[in-house]
């Protein structure tokens, strides 16, 4: 498990965590710069992405060295080790899994030697949905396990696999093979690779230095390290950056399909989503929410952070004076502590707590993100009531979310989801709420100002615009059953490998051929 750091995560309740986010990924290149140094402040800005695992590969021309570790970015790294990380060419990840657990081995980026003596370093950020299938190619192919059981190490072993091709060309032969949602940062000793699947799921956006260019998964971690946005990488495409510049070329048609839930609650509110602004896309869902669920109310107020801005949007539209209600403790770790039940029912009191003189005898507007099991908002409806509220309306900046995830958001599953057993009055009752309004599906897509047809709904309407395989090969802990399947072997010795000496003896440095390095903190 993750270490506690004593920062938040978006987890009210560890226990029952809300949609988790999909990964973040940037890339890097620029000769005299300090490359690592770059990718660390990029994954920062990309904390919010995943917070189980970070890594960061850099080449110094003739080797590929790959650090990373379990934990948040400010856990993994420190000065000494950034420093130990030298060349021109870097790429780093940071992780929330979708395919394969929480472990070590599973932490990114993955690494692979070829056959003709160079190294892959791979970070994914996304979901494949014919994962299976390339297990079992890898397996036919007699290619051999490095312990994960993720989708990427997959791609990484496949992009390896080619002894007669350049990394470049085998990417052309890879890349057309995978279904699902990826947006891609890889390299080898000299190049720096990007690419984007042919729907455009998840974001990746290409940025320009004075002295070298970066790829990364939304336009604030380009800000960060103050690379000026170029344009986002298209869907279909991949680019390579070396010394002799960038190079495009398109290995599949392009059908857009960008994720919707991306606006409503992964990118951070300063991202540029398809050229509209995150934070005044989730203003103007909260103005929709004013027009379709008006209320009589004296104060509005949003669940920090994200339905702050939608909050203010409401406000607005509705002539409702928009406040603070509830206070969000920056400080308390993640799951550092397992909490007894007497605890645990109390548990959002750890990160939020009301302002009470501010909502005592108020008739309140508490303005959400989004409805998945209802545990975070029937404990903020009790507590707000706890501090005097005398009438407290919920109001949620987008639709129900009745279907689970398959290209890099975990969901609960459906069958947890709230809104596919109860209608909205159920929901209501379940939440003990006086009023509950959710933003249209319409409403909500009008506000990203996207085409209908250029957006992944799948999440809300069941439409899965990439075909899903049949049977029960999908989901997180996939390769862990056809590993078994395939290869006969167990999958907890993967799930449970020493992580470091401390665990028996593994050594810090695991070593592979064609000068690729991995180390084990």
């Amino acid at each position: 498990m993750p270490r506690g750091d004593g920062r938040l995560s978006h987890d009210l309740d560890p226990q029952r965590p809300g949609p988790q986010d999909a990964c973040g990924v940037f890339g890097v290149w620029a000769p005299g710069e300090e490359v690592a140094n770059l990718t660390y402040f990029g994954l920062y800005a990309l904390q919010h992405r995943g917070q189980e695992a970070a890594g960061i590969a850099v080449s110094d021309g003739s080797s590929v060295v790959v650090y990373k570790d379990l934990g948040l970015v400010a856990q993994v790294f420190d000065e000494p080790t950034l420093a130990s990380l030298r060349g021109h060419l870097a790429i780093g990840h940071t992780r929330y899994s979708t395919t394969g657990g929480s472990t070590w081995e599973n932490a990114q980026p993955t690494i692979r030697s070829t056959t003709a003596g160079t190294t892959v370093a791979l970070a994914h950020n996304g979901n494949l949905v014919n994962t299976a299938d390339l297990q079992r190619d890898v397996a036919e192919q007699g290619l051999g396990s490095d312990g994960s059981t993720n989708d990427t190490s997959l791609v990484t072993m496949l992009l390896a696999s080619y002894p007669d091709l350049s990394v470049e060309a085998a990417a052309l032969k890879v890349l057309p093979r995978l279904r699902g949602a990826f947006s891609f940062v890889f390299m080898d000793e000299s190049t720096l690779y990007a690419a984007r699947d042919p729907h455009g799921v998840r974001p990746l956006v290409l940025g320009r230095l004075e002295r070298g260019w970066v790829v990364a998964s939304e336009t604030a971690a380009l800000d960060i390290v103050g690379a000026s946005v170029v344009r986002e990488i298209e869907p279909g495409e991949l680019i390579a950056i070396d010394a002799e510049g960038l190079r495009s070329t398109r290995f599949a048609a392009p059908e857009p399909k960008g994720c919707l839930f991306e606006y409503v609650y992964i990118a951070r509110p300063d991202a540029t989503l398809a050229g509209r602004n995150v934070h005044a896309t989730r203003v103007q869902i909260g103005r929709q929410l004013a027009k379709e669920h008006p209320v009589e109310a004296d104060l509005v107020i949003g669940v920090p952070e994200s339905g702050t801005p939608a909050a203010i949007g409401y406000a607005e539209a509705s002539g409702i004076t928009y406040g603070a209600g509830l206070m969000k403790n920056p400080y308390v770790g993640r799951t550092f502590i397992q909490p007894s039940q007497t605890l645990r029912q109390l548990g959002i009191r750890l990160k939020l707590n009301p302002l009470r003189e501010n909502v005592r005898g108020k008739r309140l507007v508490v303005v959400d993100d989004s409805i998945v099991r209802g545990n975070t908002q029937r404990a903020i409806v009790r507590m707000l009531r706890e501090a005097g509220a005398l009438e407290v309306h919920v109001r949620i900046s987008s639709p129900p979310v009745s279907w689970p995830c398959f290209y890099g958001i975990d969901f609960a599953t459906r069958a947890e989801l709230l809104a596919n057993g109860l209608d909205n009055e159920g929901i209501r009752r379940s939440i003990g709420a006086d009023t509950l309004g959710y933003v249209s599906l319409p409403g909500l897509i009008a506000a990203t100002e996207q085409p209908k047809t250029r957006l992944c709904r799948a999440c809300f309407d069941g439409e899965y615009p990439i075909e899903l395989p049949a049977g029960n090969l999908i989901g997180k802990h996939v390769l862990e059953g056809v590993g078994r399947r395939v290869t006969g072997a167990a999958p907890e010795a993967a799930r449970s490998a020493p992580r470091g000496a401390e665990h028996g003896g593994t050594p810090p440095l695991v070593a592979s051929p064609g000068g690729a390095t991995v180390h084990r903190p």
